[in-house]
């Protein structure tokens, strides 16, 4: 319930603590890494896999033929 109250200072406050500790550079790369993290959940539950998943089943799928 305390997040209901979280105002647009407090939010600016928040980023701006984000950027000293980690720095300008860094932020990209943890919203990268984040994003790709995002992908690879939503695509689990869909049930489609990863990539190396994918080359494993092509694989699977060239020696059985």
């Amino acid at each position: 319930m305390v997040f209901l109250f979280i105002g647009t200072q407090e939010i600016i406050l928040i980023l701006l603590v984000i950027l000293v500790l980690f720095g300008a550079k860094k932020i990209p790369e943890l919203m990268r890494g984040l994003g790709k993290g995002v992908k690879e959940f939503k695509d689990g539950m869909n049930g489609i896999g990863t990539e190396s998943e994918k080359k494993d089943e092509d694989k699977k799928d060239d020696t059985q033929k």
